[in-house]
């Protein structure tokens, strides 16, 4: 069984630090986390990716080509359904498949507790409601990975009611699209300063009428639409749909606390084997020693 995050949020969400920091805190931890890089424009980040969707697609080659000539964020989604497209060569370089025979399985390499991070593009839509976040996790789940959603929303963005019902509405697109396991990740909690970081306790714990109160009053267009935006709040209020996980990278503890509930989500570890300590036999000497004991008792 093999294990994955689908790490994945608004361009500028924290996306490639949430990987870095995840694989980091693996390594102290003596643990193998692989990261793969499925952003075809991704420049630079600060983790060694074990695979890169930039050596099958580049943005670059959507956009300049000739017949294609798509725009950034056209080309982003266009790369990602290549790659849908051309799925055997993402099988060969995940799943080991080096061999040319029809059967394919027979080259397959199963490792105990492969552990996967997918650091996603931050084109949106692709998660929201296109099919094209949708159909990798089914690709993914047919090659025996186990997975869960992660959405990083920035924690920044996140401190105003109308930004925070914005936010969870996007978030709960997501969760009824991809339909996986789901977390949702307050990211940059570190950057917050400590007046914002006060202030977000309300939104980890969400009262969706003080939430409402904020939206309604602030602003003409909510007054106007003040019944939707009851309707959106009771609808997040009475299903508890939507909750967020706060991530400060520069705490070690809480980045072991979230990834402790992935794991959770995935039953990542469930099925090791249970480990048994074996111990040698007693001496027959040590045994009479002992019976002897007791009978003077």
């Amino acid at each position: 069984m093999r294990y994955g995050q689908l790490v994945m949020g608004p361009a500028g969400s924290g996306k490639s630090t949430y990987c870095a920091t995840m694989q980091r805190h693996g390594f102290d931890d003596k643990r193998v986390i692989k990261v793969v890089n499925l952003d075809p424009a991704a420049e630079h980040f600060d983790y060694q990716p074990f695979l890169d969707i930039r050596d099958l697609i580049q943005l670059d080659d959507a956009m300049e080509d000739e017949e294609l000539r798509y725009g950034p964020n056209g080309g982003l989604i266009f790369c990602i359904e290549y790659l849908i497209e051309h799925s055997d060569w993402l099988r060969d370089q995940l799943c080991g498949v080096g061999s040319d025979d029809e059967d394919d399985t027979t080259g397959i390499e199963e490792p105990d507790d492969d552990y996967v991070l997918f650091d996603m593009p931050g084109q949106i839509e692709l998660y929201t409601h296109l099919k094209a976040g949708n159909s990798l996790a089914r690709l993914l789940e047919s090659w025996n990975f186990r997975l869960c959603s992660v959405f990083l929303v920035d924690s920044q963005f996140m401190i105003d009611g109308a930004k925070f019902l914005s936010g969870t509405m996007a978030a709960l697109s997501v969760m009824a699209n991809m339909e996986l396991p789901h977390v949702n990740v307050l990211s940059k909690m570190d950057l917050l300063s400590k007046g914002h970081r006060g202030q977000m306790d309300k939104y980890l714990d969400p009262d969706a009428h003080a939430l409402l109160g904020e939206v309604t009053n602030e602003s003409a267009w909510g007054r106007k639409y003040r019944k939707l935006s009851e309707t959106i709040g009771m609808l997040i209020e009475d299903f508890s749909l939507v909750r967020f996980t706060p991530l400060n990278i520069n705490d070690e503890e809480n980045v072991a606390d979230l990834l402790l509930m992935i794991d959770n989500v995935i039953q990542y570890g469930e099925d090791a084997d249970v480990k048994v300590r074996d111990f040698d036999p007693p001496e027959p000497d040590e045994v009479e020693d002992d019976s002897r004991h007791y009978q003077d008792d």
